[in-house]
């Protein structure tokens, strides 16, 4: 399903927009983009947040890990 919406851009993006789609591609190019923009950043902030949880719980992982390698050792 589509649906059509009013979107204002400055005139020198919609030049741009106009020199590089197709005749008549310009929802498509759009579509393509924002997809791509939204996963760019859908990783990019999956990544922060993967970094953030083992920067929160890398101080109790090391402990439990040097706990293992003293019964380990034993």
């Amino acid at each position: 399903m589509q649906r059509r919406i009013d979107v204002t851009l400055p005139e020198q993006t919609i030049r741009l927009l106009d020199r590089v789609s197709e005749k008549g591609g310009r929802s498509k190019l759009i579509d393509k983009a924002v997809r791509l923009y939204i996963k760019k950043i859908g990783r990019a902030s999956l990544r922060r947040r993967l970094q953030e949880g083992y920067l929160r719980t890398a101080e109790s992982d090391l402990r439990v890990l040097e706990e293992w390698f003293l019964i380990r050792d034993k």
